[in-house]
């Protein structure tokens, strides 16, 4: 089938380089709670309301940076789902509430873009909240109206790293067809994940930052007509590091998905981050200062101190990082999406670099490299 040429008016600006985002859509479950709000129900399911129990978790909470979160469900509801259902209903209740919020998240982005579902040439996904066969894309693409042979490209278990990997992809996918239109999207429903009855010090701290959220992105390739409203997609870089597979990641059976959380991330990461993003900035004759814009998955106020320390930042590159952790928590792959979405409302000075890196299980570091 000959590749579709997008029918709006739109042209990209000229000289542009590379895939570029044409939109970035955010979407969110409609039940938000205040942390105190959700600190209160873990107390109860932790059977850690005694004043110690209680001290604990009010100092978790506390240092996690986070103020306020979308949850799948409300809040008691999703206590009652998580404690006394197995995994097989918590899964069915992901997938449907997957299906909804990424169907809006889609639509959305295409919208913005200006591109019909039709003119979608490939499709990525990513998400490690909930097990889906078909995956989601295969499931969401006749309801969205994208063709019967869009190219799919599901991903699971990149965690956190994942809205990273998936712009690596995208970026991929349009340097190799740059006439085509690709998207991304994220979902990530951690609520449903979650196993509120786990006293586990990593169970309380992944309860004290993890939101729901799912993320679309539009891309489009350089020789691709439209109006792209965000950066290029540059180059990328990944670094996977020996011996770390148990410190990240889930521990998964019968009971679902447990979290595997290590305190060693924040020291991983002040360790490996400079070696991968050098790494990646050299290709480019870059150095850290240049960097205009920092979209940074930091997971935790621990993270972002050792991100900053290792690359020698000013607290202000990581500003729009604390403010989508203190407004929705750690949204696993979603957040540097929603971070470069808010991003795309303030952009730097055009051709000024920027840079993507997340952090997730592996233990990877997942680099991007943006030209505004």
């Amino acid at each position: 089938m000959p590749t579709r040429q997008a029918t709006h008016d739109h042209t990209r600006p000229s000289g542009a380089a590379g895939p570029q985002v044409a939109a970035i859509r955010t979407v969110f479950p409609p039940y938000q709670y205040r942390q105190e709000e959700i600190l209160a129900a873990l107390a109860r399911t932790t059977l850690l309301e005694s004043e110690t129990g209680a001290l604990v978790l009010r100092k978790i909470h506390a240092n996690s940076g986070v103020e306020t979160r979308s949850l799948s469900l409300p809040l008691e509801k999703l206590v009652e789902l998580t404690r006394g259902k197995d995994f097989t209903e918590q899964n069915r209740v992901w997938l449907d509430t997957a299906m909804d919020l990424g169907e809006q998240a889609l639509t959305g982005a295409l919208r913005t873009a200006g591109v019909q579902p039709d003119e979608v040439d490939a499709v990525i996904s990513t998400t490690v909240t909930g097990l889906a066969v078909p995956s989601l894309e295969a499931r969401l693409a006749h309801r969205v109206g994208l063709r019967p042979d869009v190219k799919r490209i599901p991903l699971f278990g990149n965690g956190c790293a994942g809205g990273a990997v998936g712009l690596a992809r995208l970026h991929d996918h349009l340097l190799a067809h740059p006439d085509q239109v690709a998207v991304l999207l994220a979902v990530e429903l951690c609520s449903l994940a979650h196993q509120f009855a786990d006293g586990s010090v990593a169970n309380i701290v992944a309860g004290s930052l993890f939101g729901d959220g799912v993320a679309a992105v539009v891309a489009l390739g350089s020789r691709r007509d439209g109006c792209p409203a965000g950066p290029a997609l540059v180059d990328t870089h990944s670094l996977l590091v020996p011996g770390t597979e148990d410190v990240l990641g889930w521990d998964i059976g019968s009971h679902g998905f447990r979290i595997l959380l290590s305190p060693e991330v924040p020291t991983l990461t002040e360790k490996h981050v400079p070696t991968a993003v050098q790494g990646l900035l050299a290709r480019h004759a870059l150095a850290p200062h240049q960097i205009a814009s920092w979209i940074i998955h930091g997971g935790g106020p621990k993270v972002f101190t050792a991100v900053q320390r290792a690359l020698g930042l000013e607290p202000a590159a990581l500003e729009l990082t604390r403010r989508s952790v203190a407004e929705r928590g750690n949204l696993s792959s979603v957040s540097v999406l929603d971070i470069l979405r808010a991003a795309t409302e303030t952009p730097p000075p055009a051709n000024t670099p920027g840079l993507v890196a997340a952090m997730g299980p592996g233990f990877a570091i997942e680099l991007v490299l943006l030209r505004w």
